[in-house]
C-alpha cells in the first residue's frame, strides 16, 4: 500500500484541489500551499521497523510502514503511512533537498515541504495526488544506507500553518527493501552509488 501511495508522488501532474481558488488568485493571496509538477520517483526503499513517536497536527498514531524516496532531480522523502482506521490512504512525507552525507552512517534532509495525503484527495490516473504544505524542519537519518542498513530516522517539521510533524523511527535491523522504479542516468545524489 506504502508502495502505491509513493508512485503518487511519480504521477508528473498539477491538480487543483476542489475548493482552491484558480492560480490566478492563489498568487494574490500569500501562498500556503505548494502546487506544481511532482519529479519523478527513481529510488524508492522500504525499511522495516516500528515508529516509536509519530505525531501530525498535535495528534499520535503507530505507522504501518516507512519509506525513503529519492526523485531524478534530487529530491527526497521519508514518506509514512499511518495506522489510521479512519483512512487508509493516510501518508505523510517530509520532503527536502540538498540533503547531505556527513559520513558513512548520517544523513541530513533539511524539509521544505510536508506531502500530505488520504483517501479523500483527488486522483490522476486512479493515484491520490498530495497536498503540499510549505514547511521547514529536518530529516536525520542514521545507518549505512548503501549498505542497505539504517538504525533510525528522526523528523521534525512545522507547516506554514503552525502544524507541527514529528517522526523517530527504529529499525528492526531488517536490510533496507529497495526497489529502482526507473532508471536515469541523470539521477543527483544517489545515495547507493
Amino acid at each position: 500500500m506504502l508502495t502505491g501511495a509513493l508512485f503518487a508522488f511519480a504521477a508528473p501532474c498539477a491538480a487543483q484541489t476542489p475548493g482552491t481558488p484558480p492560480a490566478a488568485e492563489q498568487r494574490a493571496e500569500a501562498p500556503k500551499r505548494i502546487e506544481h509538477r511532482l519529479p519523478l520517483i527513481d529510488i524508492l526503499a522500504h525499511m522495516s521497523g516500528k515508529c516509536t513517536v509519530l505525531k501530525i497536527a498535535g495528534r499520535s498514531y503507530a505507522c504501518k510502514a516507512v519509506a525513503y524516496a529519492h526523485s531524478e532531480a534530487g529530491r527526497v522523502s521519508f514518506a509514512v503511512a499511518l495506522e489510521d482506521p479512519a483512512d487508509d490512504g493516510h501518508v505523510v512525507s517530509f520532503s527536502g533537498e540538498k540533503g547531505k552525507r556527513f559520513d558513512d552512517n548520517s544523513y541530513e534532509l533539511p524539509v521544505d515541504r510536508m506531502l500530505l495525503n488520504s483517501k479523500h484527495r483527488p486522483k490522476v490516473h486512479g493515484l491520490p495526488v498530495p497536498a503540499e504544505e510549505a514547511s521547514t524542519g529536518i530529516c536525520r537519518q542514521f545507518g549505512n544506507f548503501a549498505a542497505r542498513r539504517v538504525s533510525s530516522v528522526n523528523c521534525t517539521a512545522t507547516d506554514s500553518r503552525g502544524q507541527s510533524y514529528e517522526l523517530q523511527f527504529v529499525s528492526d535491523g531488517s536490510p533496507i527493501g529497495v526497489r529502482r522504479v526507473r532508471q536515469s542516468a541523470a539521477s543527483i545524489d544517489d545515495p547507493f552509488k
